[in-house]
């Protein structure tokens, strides 16, 4: 809509900076522009704080970063472009190279700014290596960075406000989780009955099993909810930022030149119109069918999110009606995982379960087609347009239920009726589930007869050393993700992809954050920061934590341009870049 009079929205004007979403990337830029003198009114369409950000691992990855040099680790800006290029050279004409290089050699200035600004307190995860570690420039660690153990009582009755993960054994710090491997410690850590919130959706491993906030033994906050709990307490302790929650943003306002000027936004009192600068952070597009399938072509049989309900595409849907252009990524590089609907409720779940020992993935031929315990692999290959796989099933036999469960169900414990399919052979669990049950017993016979080697000669399942360190199970010998399938009852489902919040494609914007139109021309007043923004920094690569390295990354830059003092070191870089 456009608004009356024309206005001109200076960074150092009265005017608040607007920022549309409080996840990670919304209070961060928000926190900036405070820090540098600015107002800045955060508005949320949920009643809590935290966004997908707070669900996640809490990773942010970030090359040539500061806490790595503190380590003793060797890194360069020029092995992380090494990096960021090869793998994102499957369709070179997404990768923005301008946007890309700002990004990189703006990234550990932000991450060494927000520290030294008390908004957290890094800690390096030691032993966790690059996704793809065949990859030029790849470190085997160094470049995944996560908040240290804050309390949650720092938060006050905002804690009461942010959102808890249930997919991480919050309060346990990399460390521990790592030791145990990732199913082992959420299985034996109760951290979700004692520290979270009762308004969860039940959906994911905890099955929505939370309790009231705060425990006797205090209320540690670790994963992505820790990080989000470290930016909100700073921000919580600057007057010149308003947070409010139940604030749906319907509608961007311009002026006569098409420049953004404030919006108007949903809330408990109707609608209200807030004037100045804005800045979309609402993350992605998971809760919108239309969109699901404009950006990665399946339908609701395939697809569901574990993300937040509130992420419904409104950062594209609002840049689009002022003329905003939209960046889109082939959906066989958007970071979705393998997951399922959940034991209880409607929503949906997803965890490691798919890349331990004694299972494996295959398509309704009842025959592997990929490296089925790396998420990067499973997409690409599944969505390949040339040759896509469509349904596609887990299976495994009853040594993974007795030793790892899935989902809520424990180890050991019994599926909830209706939800696995079992049988005592092969051949009849594929009968059930519409697959080739003959070619399914000889692709698990296969498959077992390597497994028992520690090796997947056919699709190198257990060649990938993330996935080895962050999914599997470590006390599996001789390796990690692989373990014959030959103990019966066995059982399968049928898989969906869940998204997590980071949809790749959103809204296009160069290398600073400004929305841009159709023609590739900024649109004044309007920035893009998080998963709001399309990944044109990264193309077709991805790497766990990216999209919180480049979110908090975009936050530090939008932030010093809306706000009176952006400092020399982040001027000159400015320069030089453009």
């Amino acid at each position: 809509m456009m608004v009356d009079a024309d206005r001109k929205s200076l960074p150092n004007g009265s005017e608040p900076v607007v920022v549309v979403g409080a996840g990670l990337s919304g209070l961060a830029t928000a926190l900036g522009v405070a820090l540098r003198g600015g107002r800045a009114i955060v508005l949320e369409a949920s009643d809590l704080v935290g966004g997908a950000a707070a669900y996640s691992g809490g990773q942010v990855w970030s090359g040539a970063n500061h806490v790595a040099e503190r380590n003793g680790i060797g890194d360069s800006l020029g092995l992380t472009e090494q990096y960021i290029r090869d793998i994102a050279h499957d369709a070179p004409e997404v990768l923005d190279e301008v946007a890309m290089r700002r990004w990189i050699e703006t990234s550990p200035k932000a991450m060494k700014y927000w520290e030294e600004v008390g908004a957290i307190r890094w800690a390096m995860i030691p032993g966790l290596a690059d996704y793809h570690n065949e990859a030029e420039g790849a470190l085997p660690e160094g470049r995944y960075l996560t908040n240290a153990v804050i309390d949650g009582s720092v938060l006050g009755e905002w804690r009461e406000r942010l959102r808890y993960s249930p997919y991480f054994p919050v309060g346990q710090t990399y460390d521990e989780m790592l030791g145990k491997g990732r199913r082992a410690s959420y299985v034996e850590d109760d951290a979700p009955s004692k520290h979270g919130h009762a308004g969860l959706p039940a959906f994911g491993l905890a099955d929505g099993s939370h309790g009231a906030a705060g425990a006797a033994d205090g209320d540690p906050l670790t994963f992505g909810t820790g990080v989000v709990a470290s930016f909100l307490a700073r921000v919580l302790a600057e007057p010149s930022i308003e947070i409010r929650l139940e604030h749906r943003v319907v509608e961007l306002l311009t002026d006569s030149s098409g420049a953004v000027v404030g919006v108007r936004a949903e809330s408990p009192d109707g609608v209200v119109q807030v004037d100045g600068p804005v800045v979309l952070a609402t993350s992605t597009y998971d809760w919108d069918p239309e969109l699901v399938r404009e950006m990665l072509g399946m339908d609701p049989e395939d697809f569901g999110s574990v993300a937040p309900e509130t992420l419904r595409g409104d950062g594209i849907r609002l840049a689009r009606a002022v003329g905003g252009d939209i960046t889109k990524i082939p959906p066989t590089a958007v970071p979705i995982l393998p997951g399922w609907r959940s034991q209880v409720g409607t929503g949906y779940g997803y965890g490691p379960e798919y890349a331990m020992p004694h299972s494996m993935i295959v398509d309704e031929t009842g025959s592997r087609y990929c490296n089925d315990s790396y998420w990067v692999d499973i997409v690409a290959k599944t969505l390949n347009p040339a040759d896509r796989h469509l349904p596609f099933f887990l299976i495994w036999d009853d040594q993974h239920r007795q030793k790892y469960g899935l989902a809520a169900t424990p180890p050991g414990g019994e599926y909830p009726e209706g939800w696995v399919t079992s049988a005592p052979t092969l051949q009849e669990l594929g009968e059930k589930l519409g697959i080739d049950g003959e070619q399914l017993s000889r692709t698990a016979e296969r498959f077992s007869e390597n497994a028992r080697k520690g090796e997947d000669p056919d699709f190198g399942r257990g060649t990938v050393t993330y996935v080895n360190k962050f999914a599997g199970d470590p006390t599996n010998m001789p390796n990690p993700v692989l373990g014959e399938i030959a103990q019966g009852p066995f059982h399968g489902l049928r898989l969906k992809f869940v998204g997590t919040g980071i949809g790749s494609s959103g809204v296009r914007i160069d290398g600073e954050g400004h929305a841009l139109d159709g023609q590739g021309n900024p649109i004044g007043g309007l920035y893009a920061v998080g998963s709001a923004a399309g990944m044109s920094t990264t193309g077709t690569g991805y790497n766990s934590g990216i999209a919180l390295g480049r979110g908090l990354t975009l936050a530090y830059l939008v932030a010093n341009e809306l706000s009176a003092g952006a400092d020399e070191a982040s001027a000159g870089l400015h320069s030089a870049v453009r």
